[in-house]
């Protein structure tokens, strides 16, 4: 929608200029024309103007359809003005619960999930990254570009859950968690160090950094559902423990994962696999590891070829997710 939304005032603007420039040619023109000519002249010009005013008319009502449709609001942490967009489905039952969707490196998208919100009936939040050394919305989980960093985004998610609670008076207990890349990343931070914030947990294409892999020593457990390629040239599968990538040191995602699984306690293991959408067509494999304290689970889809990506071309990423989460509805 935005990209049809910027389209059009492109149109618009191009539309503009073509009109000024033949107006000031008409200015001489239309006085050596005869009366004929001047109502031709006339004609052009009005079908301007109604071209103008479909023009502002899309892109005006597009554009308030998708900030009413999930609306920016602002508030305090820790004296900074945090920014978050929040959409709530028609049919949001009271004391509904709640999806915290943390966006990738540099690259907020509000509404995306929009779609299986409204299908199952949850809020979904959309909050943004504060900007790192390069100039990107991001999650400060110890990248090399946030070494100056200081802010405290643990801090933030706890008090902002805390405030859509209080506000809209939202599930205390049925509160999830999932991030895109460097929102997943947060997603395993989150895990090892507020384990009772969210009731679940679900990376797609993020990491386990090092240095958090070593530092962790939370026992308690929290069901985490991680979906990632093969073929990520971004977050590598099989880790990159001397920074080539510049994202600092992180683990591979089966070593990740197993850390996730040894710390739950899961006791059983599920494995199958099945053929995403066309035209990929990529395998994936569906490790499933349950039986954990608290019937946690741990789950992993495995995308044989897949990059780095949301995989919606792949599955119904949402959806998936969705699915995960309702097993630890209270």
């Amino acid at each position: 929608m935005k990209l049809i939304v910027t389209f059009l005032l492109y149109a618009l603007e191009w539309e503009v200029c073509v009109y000024l420039h033949n107006l000031t040619n008409n200015v001489y023109e239309e006085k050596m024309k005869v009366n004929t000519n001047h109502l031709a002249v006339e004609k052009n010009r009005t079908s301007r103007f109604i071209l103008f005013g479909l023009i502002l008319f899309v892109a005006t009502n597009s554009s308030a359809q998708v900030d009413n449709d999930t609306p920016a609001y602002s508030m305090q942490c820790d004296g900074i003005e945090r920014i978050y967009n929040l959409h709530i489905p028609e049919n949001m039952p009271e004391n509904g619960p709640l999806v915290i969707l943390l966006h990738g490196y540099g690259n907020p998208r509000p509404g995306v999930f929009n779609e299986t919100a409204n299908k199952y009936g949850f809020a979904i939040c959309y909050p943004e990254g504060e900007k790192d050394s390069k100039g990107k919305k991001s999650w400060n989980v110890g990248y090399p570009s946030q070494h100056d960093m200081t802010i405290d985004d643990e801090s933030f998610l706890t008090q902002l859950v805390q405030h859509l609670q209080q506000k809209h008076g939202f599930s205390k207990e049925n509160v999830f968690l999932t991030g895109m890349s460097n929102g997943g990343e947060m997603c395993y931070q989150i895990a090892a160090h507020k384990p009772n914030l969210f009731a679940a947990v679900a990376p797609i294409s993020g990491l386990m950094m090092e240095w958090l892999y070593k530092s962790d020593t939370s026992t308690t457990p929290v069901s985490l559902f991680e979906i990632h390629g093969t073929q990520d040239k971004t977050s590598a599968w099989f880790g990159d423990p001397n920074n080539k990538g510049g994202w600092g040191e992180y683990m591979p995602v089966p070593l990740a994962i197993h850390h996730c699984v040894s710390r739950n306690r899961c006791t059983l293991m599920e494995t199958d696999t099945i053929v995403g959408k066309a035209p990929n067509n990529y395998p994936i494999v569906k490790h499933r590891f349950s039986g954990g304290i608290n019937n946690s689970e741990v789950w992993l889809y495995e995308v044989i070829g897949g990059g780095h990506s949301w995989f919606m071309n792949d599955m119904d990423t949402a959806d998936e997710i969705w699915m995960f989460f309702t097993k630890f509805l209270k």
